[in-house]
């Protein structure tokens, strides 16, 4: 029960920070998200959802770890653009 309320509190966040990007979008360059980082934020929810069926927590854990892991390859990638 207390997962299940830790989940919809980190969707509700993500929702937030969403809105938030969406209203305080500065006139210009736009930065848009990537495929790679969409990519991870997918496999991060997936984990969120995954996590908490059954015993098989491992595979909720190794889905946020891939999708860590995806975002810190595309922050680099987008650094070395610059």
């Amino acid at each position: 029960m207390t997962s299940q309320i830790y989940i919809a509190v980190a969707i509700i966040a993500l929702a937030i920070i969403a809105v938030l990007m969406v209203f305080t979008r500065k006139s210009g360059k736009e930065k848009r998200l990537t495929s790679l980082g969409g990519l991870a934020f997918g496999f991060i929810l997936a984990g969120l959802f995954f996590g908490e069926i059954g015993e098989k927590r491992t595979i909720g854990y190794s889905l946020l770890g891939v999708g860590v892991l995806l975002a810190i390859i595309d922050m680099i990638r987008r650094s070395k653009s610059k």
